[in-house]
C-alpha cells in the first residue's frame, strides 16, 4: 500500500501543476516507435505517398523533351497493270494503248530519323495536374501520422492492460500471505479449542477464490502478450524490460482545439487537389503548343522495272536506279492545337471538378462538428474519471484502515470470521477499482489529445 500511496502524492502534486504532456519511459516509447515500424498500413501509406511522388514527377516531366529514333527497311515487288482507252499518235497513224501495259517493279527502301518533342504550352495542365497529385501525397501523409496516433495509444493501452494484471496479482498476492498466516493462526487456535473449524474452512474458501482469479489473470496475461507481440513483434523478455509507473495522465483543458487534427488537414489537402483538378479541366479550353526537331535519312535503291511491248519500238523496256537518297533532311518546327469544340465533355468535366470540391467541403464541415462534440464528450469523461481517481484514493485508504481494525478486531475475538474477510474483500474491490480507473483515465486523456491531433508533440520521457 506505500507504493499506492506514493502514487497518490505524486498524482496530487502533478494537479497543482497542471501540465499536458503524456509522460512515458524510454522503454515505453522504444515499444511504440517499434510498433509504427512493423505496422503493415504505415508502410502501405509510405509507398502510396511514395507512387504519388513519382506520379507528380512524371506530370511534370512532360515538359522534358522526348527523344524518337526509328529506323525503316523495305523490300518491293510489285506488278502494275495500265488499261487507257485506245488512241492514236494523229499524222503516222500510229496506235496507243490498244492493250493493257503491264509493268514489274522491285527495289528497296530505307528511312531513319531521330526526332525530338516538347511541350512548350499546355493550357496550364501540366502544372495543375502535378499540384493536385501533390496535395493529394500531402493528404496521404496526414492520414498516415493519424494511424500512428492510433498505434500509439493501442500499445500505451495494451501495456497498461498488463500492467493491470501485474498489479491485480500483487494484491492477490498480498492478501493470499494474509490469509495464509491467518490460516495458522486460526488452525493452532481451533487445535487449542478456541476457534471452530468453521473459520478455517472460510478462510479455505477465501484462498481457492484467489487461487481462480490467479488462474484467470493466467489466461488474460497470455493473451495480452500476444497483442504485445502483434504489434511490436517484440519477445517476452522484451515485453518485461518495458517499465513505467502506472500513474493519472493530466492535461490542461486550455486552448484545446481541433484546428491540428490530421484528418481536417487531410481533407483540406483533398480539397485543394480538387482545385488544381478544376483548374486542370479548365486548362483544356486553352491551346496546347509544342516544338520538334530532328534529322531523318531516307533512300531508294536497287529499282527495277520492266514495261510489256512498247508501241514505235515494238519491244518492252528495262528500267533501273541505282540510288535516290534525301540526306540528311533536318526539320524544325512548332505545333499548335486548339480543341474549339468537345461535344460539351469539357464542361461536364468542369462541372464534376466543381462537385467535387464541394463534396470534399462537406465532408470538413461534418468532420469538424463531429471532431468538436467528440472533443468535448472525451474531455468530460477525462474530467470524471480524475475525479473518480480521487474518490478511489479515499477509498483505498479507508478500505485499508478497515482492514488493519478488522484484523485487530477478529484476533481479540471481537468479530467473526466473515467480517474479516469482508473486509479484505472490500481492499481488494476498492484497490482493483482504482487500477481500472487510473487506465480509463489515461486513455481518455490519450483520445482527448488525439482529438487535438497533437499526441505525438505530447509525448515527453
Amino acid at each position: 500500500m506505500i507504493k499506492y500511496n506514493l502514487i497518490s502524492i505524486v498524482f496530487f502534486f502533478s494537479i497543482a501543476r497542471s501540465y499536458s504532456q503524456i509522460e512515458i519511459s524510454t522503454s515505453l516509447n522504444d515499444a511504440i516507435y517499434k510498433a509504427i515500424d512493423k505496422n503493415t498500413s504505415i508502410k502501405n501509406k509510405t509507398i502510396e505517398i511514395e507512387k504519388l511522388n513519382l506520379q507528380e514527377k512524371g506530370v511534370r516531366n512532360k515538359y522534358i523533351p522526348t527523344v524518337d529514333a526509328n529506323a525503316l527497311y523495305s523490300y518491293f515487288d510489285s506488278n502494275l497493270t495500265l488499261d487507257l482507252p485506245a488512241s492514236t499518235i494523229p499524222i503516222v497513224n500510229i496506235p496507243l494503248f490498244n492493250d493493257k501495259a503491264t509493268y514489274a517493279n522491285s527495289g528497296n527502301f530505307f528511312i531513319g530519323s531521330v526526332m525530338a518533342k516538347t511541350v512548350l504550352f499546355s493550357g496550364m495542365q501540366i502544372p495543375n495536374g502535378a499540384n493536385a497529385i501533390k496535395q493529394k501525397a500531402i493528404g496521404t501523409a496526414y492520414l498516415k501520422d493519424s494511424e500512428k496516433d492510433a498505434i500509439i495509444k493501442d500499445v500505451i493501452n495494451t501495456f497498461d492492460q498488463l500492467k493491470l494484471i501485474n498489479e491485480t496479482e500483487k494484491l492477490i498476492n498480498d492478501s493470499d500471505k494474509r490469509l495464509q498466516t491467518e490460516t495458522k493462526r486460526v488452525t493452532k487456535a481451533i487445535e487449542q479449542g478456541l476457534a471452530i473449524p468453521y473459520d478455517r474452512d472460510k478462510i479455505k474458501l477465501a484462498l481457492l477464490e484467489l487461487e481462480s482469479k490467479k488462474i484467470e489473470l493466467t489466461g488474460k496475461r497470455t493473451l495480452v502478450y500476444k497483442k504485445i507481440q502483434y504489434l511490436t513483434g517484440y519477445s517476452d523478455s522484451e515485453i518485461n524490460n518495458v517499465q513505467y509507473d502506472l500513474i493519472p495522465y493530466l492535461i490542461s483543458e486550455e486552448k484545446l482545439n481541433t484546428e491540428n487534427k490530421q484528418e481536417i488537414k487531410a481533407l483540406e489537402s483533398f480539397k485543394l487537389a480538387s482545385e488544381y483538378l478544376l483548374k486542370k479541366e479548365k486548362g483544356t479550353y486553352l491551346p496546347t503548343v509544342g516544338a520538334f526537331g530532328g534529322i531523318v535519312y531516307s533512300s531508294l535503291f536497287d529499282l527495277n522495272g520492266t514495261t510489256s511491248v512498247v508501241p514505235i519500238i515494238n519491244q518492252p523496256l528495262n528500267l533501273g536506279l541505282n540510288e535516290f537518297s534525301l540526306s540528311p533532311l533536318w526539320m524544325v518546327g512548332a505545333a499548335f492545337k486548339w480543341e474549339l469544340f468537345a461535344g460539351f465533355e469539357r464542361e461536364h468535366k468542369v462541372h464534376e471538378a466543381k462537385l467535387n470540391i464541394e463534396q470534399v467541403q462537406n465532408q470538413i464541415d461534418d468532420a469538424k462538428q463531429k471532431l468538436q462534440l467528440l472533443l468535448e464528450n472525451n474531455l468530460i469523461n477525462y474530467t470524471v474519471l480524475l475525479k473518480k481517481i480521487d474518490i478511489a484514493t479515499q477509498q483505498e485508504k479507508v478500505a485499508n484502515n478497515n482492514l488493519n481494525l478488522a484484523s485487530k478486531q477478529y484476533k481479540e475475538g471481537l468479530i467473526n470470521v466473515s467480517e474479516l474477510l469482508e473486509a479484505e474483500n472490500d481492499l481488494f474491490k476498492v484497490t482493483n477499482t482504482k487500477l481500472n480507473t487510473i487506465i480509463e483515465e489515461r486513455l481518455a486523456a490519450i483520445e482527448t489529445i488525439i482529438t487535438t491531433g497533437e499526441l505525438s508533440n505530447k509525448l515527453s520521457k
